[in-house]
């Protein structure tokens, strides 16, 4: 059976809540994974480049509120630490860019944790709305996106496979199996957008998971008739699925990211975690 061994914890200006830390600890556990904590937020010079030309008083009031502003973050990580029973995590944080800061932590682990964009935290992020596709692009890392609304005790019992005959899509089910091989449940939804396609479009994914002794449930749902991402996440609630597996479709570089309509959808409005590959 496949393993992750390194989970790798991205962190960001808003605390993360002590049900996502327990989630975390949970999958590590079951996996027999170490857990590394990374803080990569944008340096203020990057957040609010025209400070700079206000003269050192505002600058140094930027880099103060800076330092505050990780120093909570930091010891509320801590604090949740204590209650979620995960003592003995090292805090690491890196300077400039964070997609780019994260590159080389992200290479030496198998698994990437992030957390989906929250538009309405009452605290800045510090990353980029883009941030997660931009760190799945930059890094070629597969990454468990955790939803900002809250996410179950644990995840990866009854799995929900989005199946597209692309390379993103195949690079996400591979990425998953160490979760696949131990789920009680596992679905694998496809959509005919070609109209001649047919069910048939999923049998690679379905042999693959069978030759990996795996079954899996087929959904085929035709011709899409709305918003593919929204037909999506309703057959996961359908489901009752606790994890969505899919591609991550979109290009570009760190800082101007275009993403598949199914991508973006699922980002802004996703209610379960959901494992992605670019």
């Amino acid at each position: 059976m496949n393993d992750f061994k390194t989970l790798l914890l991205h962190l960001d200006a808003v605390p993360m809540s002590r049900s996502r830390l327990e989630c975390v600890r949970q999958f590590a556990t079951e996996q027999g994974a170490r857990i590394e904590v990374l803080y990569a937020v944008m340096p203020w010079m990057m957040q609010y480049p025209l400070a700079l030309d206000s003269g050192g008083m505002v600058a140094g009031q930027l880099m103060q509120w800076q330092f505050d502003v990780r120093d909570a973050a930091k010891a509320a990580f801590e604090n949740e630490c204590r209650q979620a029973g995960l003592a003995g995590l090292s805090w690491h944080e890196t300077q400039g860019d964070p997609v780019l800061g994260l590159r080389g932590p992200a290479w030496a682990a198998d698994l990437l944790v992030l957390s989906q964009h929250d538009p309405n935290a009452a605290i800045p992020s510090g990353v980029r709305p883009d941030f997660v596709a931009s760190v799945l692009a930059e890094t070629g890392k597969p990454g468990l996106v955790l939803p900002y609304i809250g996410v179950a005790p644990r995840i990866g019992q009854n799995v929900l496979v989005a199946w597209k005959g692309t390379p993103e899509s195949a690079r996400a089910l591979t990425a998953a199996l160490p979760i696949l091989q131990r789920a009680g449940s596992v679905h694998v939804a496809t959509w005919d957008e070609t109209g001649d396609a047919g069910a048939d479009a999923a049998l690679p994914a379905l042999q693959f998971l069978q030759r990996h002794g795996i079954t899996a449930s087929l959904h085929h749902g035709g011709p899409p008739t709305g918003d593919l991402g929204d037909l999506l996440l309703s057959q996961a609630a359908d489901l009752q699925a606790d994890l969505l597996v899919m591609g991550c479709y979109g290009h570009g570089r760190a800082r101007e990211w275009a993403l598949g309509g199914v991508t973006r959808t699922v980002l802004q409005t996703m209610t379960l975690p959901v494992l992605m590959v670019h």
